[in-house]
C-alpha cells in the first residue's frame, strides 16, 4: 500500500520529485511551507511528496501512538534500534520512488530528503534502492542499521551525492551522531555536503539557503 501524502507541485508535467520525510510525531504537512523560499523560478518543473508515516506507539513516549517511521526505545538512539520499524519503512519508502517512475518521473530524477526519523530513512533506504537516485538531503539526523549497510547498499547509488546539515545545539539527535554518519558516508565512497549551524533540533534560514544551492547543482545536472 502506497502512503497517503501531501502533494505539490512547482508547475504542470514535473520533470523531477522530491520526496521528503517528516520528523517524530509531525505529518507530511511539516514542510510543504518552505517551498517558497526553497524553490528557485529558474528550476524544472517539480513534484513533492510528503508522505504521511504510519501511527505507531512509541517507547520512549510512554507508549504513545503518534506518526513515527519507526519505534524509538531509549535516549541513546543509536542503540536498541528497531530494526523491523526501519525496514519496514524503508520498503514503503521504495514504494513511493517507483510510483513516481510510473508517473513519469524515473528514479535519476528523484531527490529524497528527509528530517530527523525521515532523514534516516531517506539515508538507510536511499542508498539500498537498486537503481540510481539523483541525491538524498539528510537534516538533524543520522545512518539507522549503519552495521549492514556496507553489504546491503545497492551499487547503483555507490557515488550518491548526499546533502547533510545538523545543529550544533542538537540535544535530539546529538551531532556527534551526524558526524559519525557523514564520516562512514564518505568512507563508503559517497561526496557528503556537510554543514553545521548554531541551532537546536530544528531547520533555519541559513540551512535553507545552503540546500537551495546544492539542490539547484542537482536539478542542473
Amino acid at each position: 500500500m502506497i502512503l497517503p501524502a501531501v502533494e505539490l507541485e512547482t508547475r504542470a508535467k514535473p520533470s523531477h520529485s522530491v520526496i521528503w520525510l517528516h520528523g517524530l510525531g509531525a505529518d507530511g504537512h511539516d514542510f510543504a511551507p518552505i517551498i517558497p523560499e526553497l524553490v528557485a523560478r529558474d528550476w524544472p518543473a517539480l513534484r513533492f511528496v510528503f508522505p504521511h508515516a504510519p501511527v505507531r506507539a512509541v517507547t520512549i513516549n510512554g507508549g504513545a501512538h503518534m506518526r513515527a517511521w519507526y519505534d524509538i526505545k531509549g535516549m541513546d538512539i543509536a542503540s536498541r534500534q528497531d530494526e523491523a520499524g526501519v525496514r519496514e519503512s524503508i520498503v514503503q519508502l521504495h514504494a513511493l520512488i517507483a510510483r513516481e517512475a510510473d508517473r513519469g518521473v524515473p528514479a535519476s530524477r528523484v531527490i529524497l530528503a528527509g528530517f530527523s526519523q525521515g532523514g534516516a530513512i531517506a539515508l538507510a533506504g536511499g542508498l539500498r534502492y537498486p537503481k540510481r537516485l539523483a541525491g538524498i538531503v539528510a537534516l538533524s539526523t543520522y545512518l539507522p542499521i549503519h552495521e549492514t549497510t556496507p553489504a546491503e547498499r545497492n551499487e547503483a547509488n555507490a557515488e550518491l551525492p548526499v546533502f547533510m546539515g545538523h545543529g550544533s545545539l542538537d540535544s535530539i539527535v546529538p551531532q556527534s551522531l551526524g558526524m559519525r554518519s557523514r564520516d562512514l558516508l564518505r568512507t563508503l565512497g559517497h561526496a557528503v555536503d556537510w554543514h553545521s549551524y548554531p541551532m537546536a533540533h530544528a531547520v533555519n534560514a541559513e540551512e535553507i539557503a545552503d540546500l537551495r544551492q546544492w539542490l539547484g547543482q542537482r536539478l542542473a545536472a
